[in-house]
């Protein structure tokens, strides 16, 4: 099989590149060692975003390079059961050989395909083009599903499209106030925070909420910390109380948006006193917080994980918009509402075809003018395409019963789904699995047949950022002699599967098509290249051919038929799982600052895993007290769904009636055995954020 480039002859030259962590995407350098067996990282002072800040993952994510921990062969389970070494055919023929025996047997649609939010533009284009014209399956979706879905749910609906922020970060510092909702900075994006710094020195007001008091929090001039899977109530009474003091900006309204009377008359049944009561946080911070931000010059607000993962997680995030729009705050200079987009292709994984119901471009696979052009450009029939099929949890769940056999690149789902345990099960239920990735994860040892890939120090591609910025990874670095692309493996094993064109091993090739796959399209990048992408650091979409690209959305008209935005009349409903008797206290999760996403490879970093080497459950003293544990106790905590051991930590930071637990970990101390899979109507997003459990010592 032919390389997709050719080695790099051996110097010491840096390479201007990106982290391969989240969505900030960071600049650095990469510089070779001597033997050209290896790189280091440099700062690069020249990128905007990060200006050469690295948090810890950033700085050592080279070890994750060596051979000492990554995969270097492909491996095939045995009929013992073991996983042994094979051959680059054997595997690919086995993989071959188990979708397509189970298409024959079960149908197309008993074949399906989870990808990931790390994987690049192409790769994240190619495997839904593979999904769709090499498998004929409509079951595929990818793990960004669980970032940022209610979020864009609440773009379309809003503003007619989805881009993570419709401004660039550097005019963070700019506004006048900043609402972050539910996003810990100082721990996600570490490099981040320096844009709240430069906020508050400019002197601008910080409101941070959160159930706990966060290294981003302590920053905040204001902090609310309301019960979990209360944001909705929050905004809510927030927009009651602008509404009330007569703060709303009625030229704005009338000129620029629709929908206004039904949402006031929603927001005004929540009056201060019930959001207290529901929320906990006291009247007068919520008149203050409305002071702070409509008193401003400009304002924004920016969500995150917090109040997106909930089984309402797009009528909160449209809450939220809903205040900015009322208030004038959307669709103007340094004001806008934007949301901080997770992993660090979790933009593009969406927009070229990962997802269950789109094609590239951001184009909905239900709308034949859509199918009739991506057709068009992949030289197939549009009555050959599959319709939209499940969303990711919904996938997962299918596993063993519908769904027989699964391609999965970039995801760790025995981990980072809901309902773990569960998922877990599932996994083992399937006919057959094939796993992509860099690692033996949880999920990868649980496959069939594990193929070795390449790491983005050692490919060439494009990611497209939390800004809506399209940037390019530059390899730097030859990948071990039994290691292939992403791409290489698509490309054999579409042809083992007879089609033997269309699916190119050069990642530039790929981009091309990809150009043409999205012209037209509302993410469209057909006037984007990989030289315009390296000569300005970057290029906005959308960007049809001979445009400059778009930094700042809206500021004219938005991205609606008629140019105005939509509000949405939302009310507050409770959670899908609240505290009684039996589950009295509630459960939130979330990251922390050294390790990322399910941990299979920040959790193979030395430095990395002595800063966090394992998982906690935070608790108040108050609890703490009654349950008469100590700091390092072991906690069990359980839910409806599993149970998780892990020591306490206790803390005066969190509310009493929450407790906290990251999610980087198997095991006995695996937080998502806990996590309720109950979804979002509309985006189909899991409620990670809250459920209800009891705490006991171990």
């Amino acid at each position: 099989m032919p390389t997709p480039e050719a080695a790099p002859a051996a110097t010491t030259a840096a390479t201007a590149t990106h982290c391969p962590y989240c969505a900030l995407q960071c600049g650095m350098l990469l510089r070779p060692t001597p033997d050209g067996t290896a790189v280091t990282v440099e700062e690069r002072a020249d990128f905007p975003v990060n200006r050469g800040a690295l948090c810890g993952k950033g700085r050592t994510a080279p070890a994750v390079l060596s051979s000492r921990v990554r995969l270097t062969e492909p491996l095939v389970r045995t009929h013992a059961g073991r996983l042994v070494p094979a051959t680059w055919e054997e595997a690919l023929d086995a993989v071959a050989a188990g979708l397509a025996r189970t298409a024959r047997a079960h149908g197309r649609d008993a074949v399906g395909v989870f990808g990931g939010g790390g994987l690049t533009n192409e790769k994240a284009y190619a495997l839904g083009k593979f999904a769709r014209v090499a498998l004929r399956t409509s079951q595929i979706d990818y793990n960004g599903r669980f970032c940022m879905s209610s979020a864009a749910a609440a773009h379309q609906r809003a503003f007619g499209l989805d881009r993570g922020l419709p401004f660039p970060l550097e005019d963070v510092p700019r506004t006048g106030c900043l609402i972050l909702v539910g996003s810990n900075l100082a721990e996600t994006m570490p490099p981040a925070l320096r844009h709240l710094t430069e906020l508050k020195a400019n002197g601008g007001t910080l409101i941070v909420v959160d159930p706990r008091r966060t290294r981003t929090a302590e920053q905040a001039d204001l902090h609310l910390a309301p019960r979990p899977g209360t944001d909705l109530a929050l905004a809510l009474g927030l927009l009651h109380l602008v509404v009330a003091e007569g703060r709303t900006d009625e030229e704005f309204i009338a000129a620029r948006t629709t929908g206004w009377e039904q949402a006031r008359a929603a927001a005004m049944a929540h009056w201060p006193e019930l959001v207290e009561r529901i929320t906990g946080v006291p009247v007068p911070r919520l008149r203050e917080a409305v002071g702070m931000f409509c008193d401003a010059p400009s304002a924004m607000v920016l969500t995150a994980r917090g109040p997106e993962q909930q089984s309402k997680g797009t009528d909160t995030v449209g809450a939220w918009i809903n205040l900015c729009l009322a208030t004038g705050r959307a669709g103007r200079p340094l004001s806008g509402y934007g949301c901080l987009t997770g992993q660090g292709n979790g933009q593009g994984g969406r927009e070229h075809g990962q997802k269950a119901d789109q094609l590239p471009g951001y184009r909905r696979l239900t709308d034949p003018a859509a199918r009739a052009h991506v057709a068009g450009v992949w030289g197939v029939d549009p009555e050959t395409l599959p319709g939209p099929g499940r969303s990711a949890y919904e996938l997962l769940d299918a596993l063993g019963t519908d769904v027989r056999a699964l391609l999965l690149m970039g995801s760790n789902p025995v981990v980072s789904a809901p309902r773990a345990a569960h998922v877990e099960e599932r996994v083992r239920a399937l006919d057959f699995l094939a796993v992509a990735d860099v690692v033996l994860s949880e999920t990868a040892a649980l496959a069939d047949v594990v193929l070795p890939v390449t790491q983005w120090a050692e490919e060439t591609g494009t990611t497209t950022s939390l800004e809506g910025r399209v940037l390019l990874r530059r390899r730097a670095l030859t990948p071990p002699s039994g290691v292939r692309s992403d791409l290489e493996v698509l490309h054999g094993l579409a042809a083992r599967l007879g089609v033997e064109k269309g699916f190119p091993t050069d990642p530039e090739e790929v981009f091309e098509e990809l150009r043409r796959a999205s012209a037209g399209g509302p993410a469209d990048y057909s006037g984007i290249s990989y030289a315009r992408v390296e000569a300005e650091q970057g290029v906005f979409w959308p960007c049809p051919e001979g445009s400059p690209g778009e930094p700042r959305l809206f500021l004219d008209r938005f991205a609606t038929d008629d140019g105005r935005a939509r509000f949405a009349p939302v009310s507050h409903r409770e959670a899908a799982e609240t505290p009684d008797a039996d589950y009295p206290l509630l459960l939130t999760t979330g990251r922390v600052v050294a390790q990322y996403q399910s941990g299979a490879q920040t959790r193979r970093v030395p430095e990395l895993n002595a800063a966090a080497p394992g998982p906690f459950v935070e608790l108040h003293p108050r609890l703490a007290a009654r349950l008469g544990v100590d700091d390092g106790t072991p906690l069990a905590v359980t839910s409806r769904r599993g149970r998780a051991v892990a020591p306490a930590r206790v803390t005066d930071t969190i509310r009493a009636d929450t407790v906290f637990m990251p999610f980087h970990w198997p095991g006995e101390g695996r937080a998502n055995s806990l996590t309720n899979p109950a979804l979002d109507p509309v985006s189909r997003m899991p409620e990670f954020k809250v459920c209800a459990v009891r705490v006991e010592p171990a």
